[in-house]
């Protein structure tokens, strides 16, 4: 299962950097979320993006990029972002989940949708 996310208007650069922050912060409260992608693609290296973002040390940042790599291949279609389930989530994993995107994206006064199939 997917968590997709459609981001209309502006700031989308800021609006996806946050997501990339989501996403982070997620993968260590909830393991079966695993993986993000931002515009189709591996844009930006998630290494990099773990130790910028959380200030993890190289070590834990090589872990997280081997568990946010996902195998699924090239799925966004309409959407720019998405979060990857390895197990259907809760109700209570989603709520928490689109809270966490709320909170981000809320600052930054963007329209979005969350789909999850």
């Amino acid at each position: 299962m997917k968590t997709y996310i459609k981001i209309y208007g502006p700031p989308i650069l800021e609006a996806l950097k946050a997501l990339e922050k989501v996403a982070v912060e997620v993968s260590k409260e909830f393991p079966e979320v695993c993986f993000y992608d931002v515009l189709g693609g591996m844009a930006i290296p998630l290494k990099e993006t773990a130790m910028d973002i959380v200030g993890l040390p190289a070590e834990e940042a090589e872990v997280y990029c081997k568990k946010l790599i996902s195998k699924s291949g090239w799925t966004l279609g309409e959407y720019d972002f998405y979060f990857e389930w390895t197990k259907p989530p809760t109700f209570q994993q989603l709520q928490k989940l689109i809270a966490k995107i709320d909170e981000a994206l809320k600052p930054l006064g963007c329209k979005y949708t969350v789909t999850t199939k």
